[in-house]
């Protein structure tokens, strides 16, 4: 087991490539992260290849990793975004909106039919034709591309500040002018959008 004084000085090897370092945090970290991840997704395709991103990430960040106090944080926040990250990538898959789109008409929310789920739909493509030009172009490489606010800053050659600005009003307008149509909208705008 990885205790603090021992991840402080496992850590310290870490930083120093000692590759036996990386094994350790692996052995004590990948059943905790993996329950996480099973616990995030719902299903477990995938987070084999997530996890081992995670961990190749810890070894190209290895020499810039200083607290052992906050390396807990710092391993559950990398994981915790290439989870979402995988989340999105799935969401975009047309098939799985399908399949998401029958469940949810056909159990938790039988009181929505499809006439009310294309509404809805519509609603949400209508309010993201509404959003000023260049919210809705990185609204659209963010939700329906799938890239993330440095891609979308590198291809529009803008700041990625000004991404998370921009990507920030978007999501306020849209949620906002959701709200109205109460927590099925709001479901849909967190799987979809």
């Amino acid at each position: 087991m990885v205790k603090q004084l021992d991840l402080e000085e496992i850590l310290i090897k870490l930083a120093k490539d000692d590759e036996s370092s990386l094994e350790a945090l692996f052995s004590y970290y990948y059943p905790r992260l993996y329950n996480f991840s099973k616990s995030f997704l719902k299903l477990e395709a995938g987070i084999d290849d997530i996890l081992q991103e995670v961990f190749v990430k810890i070894w190209q960040k290895r020499k810039s990793i200083k607290s052992a106090n906050t390396f807990n944080s710092y391993i559950f926040t990398i994981t915790r975004n290439l989870l979402l990250n995988e989340l999105r990538a799935r969401l975009n898959n047309e098939n799985l909106k399908e399949e998401v789109k029958k469940l949810s008409i056909g159990s938790e929310y039988s009181s929505i039919d499809q006439v009310e789920y294309s509404e809805l739909e519509e609603k949400a493509n209508q309010l993201i034709n509404e959003l000023p030009e260049r919210q809705k172009e990185i609204f659209v490489l963010s939700r329906s591309e799938g890239l993330t606010h440095n891609e979308i800053a590198d291809k529009l050659g803008i700041t990625t500040k000004t991404v998370e600005y921009h990507m920030s009003l978007a999501i306020k307008y849209i949620k906002g002018n959701l709200k109205d149509y109460g927590v099925v909208s709001m479901l849909y705008f967190y799987l979809f959008f």
